[in-house]
This record gives structure tokens, sequence and C-alpha cells, in this order.
């Protein structure tokens, strides 16, 4: 099965070398890593085509931001199985192989990580320690999945796309989709190192709040945020249930 790994790059240039190889090491020759850069002014891009890998597939987000940028490499993703990553993360030797074996099963997986510094050494060994992770309502109420951990089946992008334009969270959105539409799986493994460095482009602005997974955000925020989130969800709930009823009619 072939995979796409859609990557968002936003001058990344201090870590995009070390990500790239530790993705490269583990992908077959016929699937894709799409990078969406967000007009970078350092010399990320150049690093990239550097590698000189037909694999690798760079693209401009012609619309500024984190969110948008991702949106923009998974909709030119072909492959059966999309993985997302971020540009200064590290991917163990294993991810690949552990993630397509639950996916064959599953609309998405999330992986655990270790939480590293900007050396990779460790600082937190388990992103989940123990917690429940999957769930819709517990999702909603309080977002654990994490992008970079994510791989999801091709087919959960009919829902998934597009973002609706204001989310603070495309972690959250996707993972709500596929606990809506799909299955999603927990995998206890720890297949990334994934690297707060100060500089990360996430909804968790600082560390701290990273590490204990507290919302930067104050409640009435968060409540705006979760109303128009379910706002989004029932609509497209309702668009697909009509086009399921119709499926249905035209069959009968």
């Amino acid at each position: 099965m072939k995979i796409s790994i859609c990557m968002a790059t936003y001058n990344g240039e201090k870590y995009i070398k070390d990500q790239l190889v530790s993705i490269i090491n583990q992908i077959n020759i016929d699937d894709e890593i799409i990078i969406s850069d967000d007009n970078s002014n350092d010399n990320t891009v150049n690093i990239i085509n550097q590698f000189k890998d037909n694999r690798i597939k760079i693209i401009y987000n012609r619309k500024k931001g984190h969110i948008t940028n991702f949106e923009n490499a998974m909709n030119q993703a072909t492959g059966d199985f999309i993985f997302l990553t971020d540009q200064d993360d590290v991917w163990l030797d294993n991810k690949v192989v552990a993630m397509k074996e639950k996916l064959n099963r599953n609309s998405l997986v999330a992986s655990d990580c270790f939480i590293v510094n900007k050396d990779l050494e460790v600082i937190k060994e388990s992103f989940f320690s123990n917690r429940k992770i999957d769930g819709f309502f517990n999702n909603f109420f309080k977002n654990k999945y994490v992008g970079c951990c994510l791989a999801f089946k091709k087919e959960m992008l009919q829902y998934i796309l597009p973002f609706p334009p204001k989310i603070k969270s495309h972690d959250m959105w996707i993972g709500l989709i596929c606990e809506l539409f799909g299955n999603t799986y927990i995998l206890k493994e720890r297949l990334i190192y994934l690297r707060r460095h100060g500089e990360n482009f996430s909804a968790s602005k600082t560390d701290d709040t990273f590490l204990s997974n507290r919302s930067p955000y104050s409640f009435i925020s968060i409540l705006k945020d979760r109303a128009y989130i379910g706002f989004h969800l029932f609509f497209r709930f309702l668009k697909f249930k009509k086009i399921n009823s119709k499926k249905r009619y035209i069959c009968v």
C-alpha cells in the first residue's frame, strides 16, 4: 500500500535534514513525501532539494498559516495511507511498519511518542502517560490527539477536508472526524521523537502547556472554539448522511 507523508515547513533549516533522513530510510520507492512550504526565508527549501529524491515533492502554500499549510499538503496526497509529520521531529525506524499494520483495520492510528529537547534528549518518556486518548467526547472536551503522531486512510480525506477556516487545531479536527466517520486505534508504542525547542508552530505555544496537556487558551475562548467545531462537525455529518442516503436510494 502506497503512503503519502504530508509535512508542513516554515524556516525549518535547523532540523529538517534529520527528519527527512529518518523518513526516507523506511519508505518504499513508490511512496511520496509531500512538503508544503509556507514561504520560508531561510535555507529550508535548499536543504530539501539537496536530497535529490524523486519521492519528495515541494509545493508552496498560498494561504499563510500552519493549518492551511498542512491542508495544502494533504490536498495533494495520492497514497492509500496518509502520515502527518512536523519538520523538526525524528521518526523511529519501525514507525511506518508498525502504523501500516494497524491501518489495515482502522481509519486512524495514533502512536505514542518520546518528547525530547532540541538535542533529542528525552524530557518525557511518554505523551500518553496512561491517559485515555481515544473517544469522541473525550477529545471534544479536551483534545489528546497530536498531529505528528497520526496516520489515517485516504478515504477519510473526504470527511476531513476542507478544514473549517477558523479552527485552532487541525489535530483535533482530524481526530474527531475519524471518531465520527470511522474508527481509531491507539498504538502504545513510542514511534517518534517529538522535539520541543521553543520555536514549534502549534496550538500549544509553550512547552509547559504542551507537556502538561493544558490548553493555552482561556475558558471562554475554549467554549467558543468547541461551539465552532461542534457546528461544523454537525453540518459535515448532515452533508454525508444526505449523500449516503442518495446513494442508497439510487442502488434501490
